[in-house]
């Protein structure tokens, strides 16, 4: 298989600035469905999820082009904080959110905005390291319950409990032992 010339971030941005249309194709390709999925479950079509990430690309390419975008954070995390706000204001306009945006939702600075996405994703990797060090059973009670949201019923039946309460105590049992993993690895950023 073919590795792409725009593997990294700092690859697609020299690319655009060298009007290099591939760095720009691979773009539209790379964070597409991360934003359709965002759009699709926040009252969107797929129309509309394709016109708010064009006009997010259209926003970073810009900037990248006119040297006014000191990056801070991936690529990734920036359209997404850009797209997300092109979306919130659009669900606003046409009257689909539930509470208009207040000035100051609509004012919170792209940093501070994508520092936390970058946190969230942060975290979610170390959860995922911590899951993977659980090991079983309590792994798969784990993901069973709450990824997978299957019933205790089903649970208890799966792991041979003797009923739902003996699960229950041992999913909690497994859930202390996650977060121990978890806080004895994660250390949130100053």
């Amino acid at each position: 298989m073919k590795k792409s010339l725009y593997e990294t971030d700092e690859a697609i941005i020299e690319g655009i600035r060298r009007s290099d249309e591939r760095a720009l194709a691979h773009l539209y390709k790379l964070y597409f469905p991360m934003i359709s999925h965002f759009i699709l479950s926040n009252s969107g079509t797929d129309d509309e999820a394709k016109d708010i990430y064009q006009e997010g690309v259209i926003v970073f390419y810009e900037k990248i082009k006119d040297n006014s975008l000191e990056l801070s954070c991936q690529i990734k995390t920036y359209l997404y904080s850009v797209c997300r706000r092109l979306w919130l204001k659009r669900l606003a306009e046409k009257g689909r959110f539930a509470t208009k945006l207040d000035d100051s939702e609509s004012f919170i600075p792209v940093d501070e905005e994508t520092q936390h996405h970058e946190e969230q994703e942060r975290q979610f990797g170390v959860m995922g390291d911590a899951l993977a060090q659980l090991g079983e059973p309590c792994r798969s009670l784990i993901e069973d319950y709450y990824i997978r949201t299957q019933s205790m019923q089903d649970i208890t039946a799966k792991f041979g409990y003797t009923n739902t309460d003996t699960a229950k105590n041992q999913k909690y049992k497994c859930l202390q032992r996650l977060k121990k993993i978890f806080f004895t690895t994660y250390k949130p950023e100053v």
